[in-house]
């Protein structure tokens, strides 16, 4: 039982790599970004956090803050994030997106739907149920093991 449930899990790995693949041939904004993967790191974690502080960036990033100062000052350059004091302690910067810096996110995590839904929009309605079931469930499985805090 373990033989084949293991040789599944590869094999469905196997598959979603495959997909992924095919899906990434579209152009996708990372590649025409001019950023630098730690540029980019920074804007997904203030993305998923609302804002941060540069301490907070240089813990993640495991950077010192002087690095962070410099990384978080070629993106408030390119327009894609800004600096405010934070409203609990005015000697804090928070660091936010911008607009042109929540399209850029916004473009990087769409990138793909739309071949995606291509695709979904070519199965029938109970492959499509049994996707959305295994999605949801997936999609519990994997709250329980890492619950938002």
């Amino acid at each position: 039982m373990n033989d084949e449930r293991d040789d599944l899990i590869r094999q469905i790995i196997e598959i979603q790599r495959d997909l992924g693949r095919a899906l990434a041939r579209r152009q996708s904004p990372l590649f025409s970004s001019s950023l630098t993967m730690r540029q980019l790191k920074v804007i997904m974690l203030v993305a998923a956090e609302g804002s941060a502080t540069g301490q907070d960036l240089a813990q993640h990033l495991g950077v010192t803050l002087g690095t962070v100062t410099g990384l978080v000052d070629r993106l408030v350059a390119h327009g894609l994030v800004s600096r405010q004091e934070d409203p609990q302690d005015r000697r804090v910067r928070r660091v936010s997106l911008t607009p042109a810096g929540r399209t850029l996110i916004e473009e990087i995590n769409n990138a793909g739907l739309q071949e995606y839904r291509q695709i979904m929009k070519h199965l029938d309605l109970e492959t499509l149920r049994c996707l959305h079931h295994v999605t949801v469930r997936l999609h519990e499985v994997a709250a329980e093991l890492h619950p938002a805090s």
